[in-house]
């Protein structure tokens, strides 16, 4: 009777180490994922980032007089790369997005410019780039979910309280993006 009873309890304590060891390496793999794909976005930012210089050199052979809107594009690719957190990269990504549209609708005022087989190409490696971050911020948020509720279910949260995993950030869509648009005829 006591060999059982004491192969039951090693069971038993097996079981639960085994168990304690699959929730702590879940949460390790889930916050490494956040992290991966977040450094996937910032690998989309970068490539963006290095097309906007060849972009604005294109658009100011064309427009010279649009000092404003390219300086506006260069400061905001500034605050980009400068960025050291979630929070900072996305306002700083919002900035750059809202002064591309910008020189895009300059860009719509010089027929030549558009005809411009450099800033075509540019334009739609550009729409590409943000197809591809969109995208990236889509997964990360997916990951971050995932991460998030390991981190706040029973019976992981025990462990990632005392391990100290903290929740992730979600990437935030820039305001007035998630407003309904005013459509007028």
């Amino acid at each position: 009777m006591n060999l059982i009873l004491i192969i039951v309890l090693v069971a038993a304590i097996l079981f639960i180490g085994f168990t304690i060891v699959h929730l702590y390496n879940n949460l390790v793999s889930l916050r490494n994922r956040v992290k991966n794909s977040y450094a996937q976005i910032e690998v989309q930012l970068k490539r963006r980032n290095d097309l906007i210089p060849n972009l604005v050199e294109t658009v100011k052979g064309y427009a010279s007089h649009e000092k404003g809107v390219l300086e506006e594009v260069t400061k905001a690719r500034s605050s980009v790369m400068n960025a050291s957190n979630i929070a900072e990269t996305t306002a700083a990504d919002n900035q750059l997005t809202g002064a591309l549209k910008s020189l895009f609708a300059v860009a719509e005022n010089y027929p030549e410019l558009k005809a411009n087989s450099n800033f075509q190409q540019l334009q739609t490696e550009l729409t590409e780039t943000e197809d591809k971050i969109a995208y990236s911020r889509q997964f990360y948020n997916d990951v971050v979910y995932k991460y998030n509720n390991a981190c706040e279910q029973f019976p992981s949260n025990m462990f990632a309280r005392l391990f100290n995993f903290k929740e992730a950030e979600f990437y935030q869509a820039p305001e007035g993006e998630t407003e309904v648009p005013e459509v007028k005829f």
